[in-house]
């Protein structure tokens, strides 16, 4: 059981001050009757709200899966870029959003935005073994013992070795398309393993968490909240 205004405010882009006006002025039904108390407490699990006659879905949590276009920081604010939270609409928004988990500027890709820390730690700990898969287009192509050095765990520039990788290759060529998955999150990890491999990444793009895969039909920018079925298939 937690107090009206306080689940209310958890809900949206409304302060808790403003919350408690709206509630004084007897905008909010709580199974089907008036209440002005703002300390009142409910159970969001069971109990019907209703604001100016509409009934709210009460969430302890929010999940998004957004297309991150290129140009965005993985952030919650910035004072330069524009940010992925900033392209949550209003209907799915609500304080606290934050990526979990940090795609490059120039990566595309499937973000995951929540308000859930616990949740987003347990994917993001590389002892969970949660993979990241991406879809990385090369500067030239790679030989066996390229792959072989990746794929066993590759020492990067600054001594940092890193756990074992799966790598395939797409589309063969003098510029190959590769599917790496990975279960850390270091810092342009992908990018520095194949430079470490004398290789560049020339574009990056994010297709798969865990077991779950990014809608192909969000286009670059559009997100939409994860269902509960969906979001198993991440810790799968």
């Amino acid at each position: 059981m937690e107090r009206i205004d306080k689940i209310l405010a958890s809900q949206g882009n409304l302060s808790r001050r403003e919350v408690k006006e709206i509630i004084k002025k007897g905008r909010v039904h709580i199974n089907g009757v008036v209440v002005t108390d703002s300390a009142v407490k409910i159970d969001a699990e069971k109990d019907a709200v209703l604001l100016d006659g509409v009934q709210i879905t009460l969430k302890k949590h929010i999940y998004i899966m957004l297309n991150k276009p290129q140009g965005v920081v993985s952030a919650s604010e910035s004072e330069t870029d524009k940010t992925v939270v900033d392209l949550v609409p209003d209907s799915l928004y609500r304080k606290g959003l934050f990526p979990a988990g940090r795609l490059d500027k120039d990566t595309t890709g499937f973000v995951l935005i929540t308000d859930d820390g616990d949740f987003a730690h347990r994917i993001l700990s590389p002892k969970n073994h949660i993979f990241k898969t991406y879809l990385a287009r090369l500067s030239h192509s790679l030989s066996e013992n390229d792959i072989s050095l990746i794929s066993s765990g590759i020492t990067l520039a600054d001594g940092t070795t890193l756990k074992e990788a799966k790598l395939e290759i797409v589309e063969a060529g003098d510029t190959p398309l590769v599917k790496i998955m990975i279960c850390e999150g270091k810092y342009h990890q992908v990018k520095r393993m194949f430079a470490a491999a004398g290789n560049k990444v020339v574009s990056l793009h994010r297709s798969k968490m865990g077991g779950l895969a990014l809608d192909t039909a969000l286009k670059p920018g559009e997100c939409r909240e994860i269902t509960p079925s969906e979001l198993e298939k991440i810790t799968e």
